[in-house]
């Protein structure tokens, strides 16, 4: 899959069957309008794309007015949303990046400078609710008429349900702030997980006698606090541990976000492994301990129910194997 930073040069921009979206999560709603795309771009002999943008735009509105906590929390970092567009069969993924010229766009210059001579699209496939140009001028109906004006198909997705509940990203992170991982695994269509290289920390949790891998995390994740985890990407099998999703209160005040990961019973350097951390359930909320001796307390037992977890999940998988 070839990734583009804005729009490509001459040479790249072969004809495409297109969608646009934050692709927050690449949930099974994004799911299946990848299919769509995909099945298109096969049928036309088009190359696949997405356009997806950085910072997503609600964020970039919320820097604008000085207000951040009207950003949405991220489900996933750019590395796990790309990783997820290539197994969804993409061919090109565009990463515009949204800017004050970008949202100022009529939707006029969206369609002829993006769509038609950035992107050469020739069918596009967007949710029903799709907007775009500055203020959300544009909309479907729109798109469809600049569609028939330029020479582009443009179909649109219905809602992709689960049960009753329409699946969304807004939805995915729903799930996650009150840690129903079974939840976000059905509208994910498997379970959450966060990936990221191993960096150096300040040791701390060495010295506390719980070691941690440590991974940066970018943006304002959708969940946080302590969980149940495996890891995989270190062994041939998935290694069970407790991890810390926060910005470590008890330590330092920076309100740096951090994943620290203690994995049971290992003692191996993996700084600079890219890891892939999966949540498999919340134990509590971050909390801002008095002093070393409490946090140190807490984390023990933290420990001591991720272990029992792993103990109740074994037994259960052995009794199951014996009927």
């Amino acid at each position: 899959m070839k990734v583009f930073r804005g729009l490509p040069n001459d040479r790249a921009r072969a004809p495409c069957a297109l969608t646009i979206g934050n692709f927050d999560g690449v949930h099974r709603g994004h799911q299946a309008l990848l299919g769509h795309v995909t099945a298109a771009a096969a049928e036309l002999g088009l190359e696949a794309a997405v356009m997806t943008f950085e910072p997503h735009p609600r964020e970039f509105f919320a820097a604008r007015m000085g207000d951040l906590s009207k950003a949405p929390a991220r489900i996933a970092n750019l590395r796990d949303k790309l990783g997820a567009l290539a197994s969804g069969g993409i061919d090109r993924v565009i990463v515009e990046h949204f800017n004050e010229h970008f949202a100022s766009m009529s939707p006029r210059e969206f369609t002829e400078r993006v769509l038609v001579q950035g992107l050469h699209v020739k069918w596009l496939m967007v949710g029903e609710d799709f907007c775009y140009g500055a203020k959300r001028a544009g909309n479907v109906h729109t798109l469809v008429e600049a569609g028939k004006e330029y020479g582009f198909r443009v179909e649109t997705l219905p809602a992709v349900m689960h049960g009753d509940l329409r699946i969304s990203s807004s939805e995915v992170r729903a799930a996650l702030a009150r840690g129903d991982f079974a939840t976000t695994r059905d509208l994910l269509g498997h379970p959450y997980s966060m990936s990221g290289h191993v960096i150096h920390g300040a040791k701390l949790g060495r010295t506390l006698g719980f070691p941690t891998l440590n991974l940066r995390v970018a943006h304002r994740p959708a969940v946080s606090g302590v969980f149940v985890v495996q890891v995989h990407g270190i062994g041939p099998q998935p290694l069970p541990a407790v991890a810390s999703l926060g910005v470590r209160p008890t330590v330092e005040d920076e309100g740096r976000m951090l994943l620290e990961v203690h994995l049971f019973d290992f003692k191996q350097d993996c700084y600079g492994k890219l890891v892939r951390v999966e949540f498999l359930a919340h134990l509590r909320d971050e909390e801002k301990y008095e002093d070393l001796a409490t946090l140190t307390a807490a984390i023990a037992r933290d420990e001591d129910m991720a272990r029992a977890f792993f103990a109740r999940r074994t037994g259960a998988l052995t009794a199951t194997d014996r009927i």
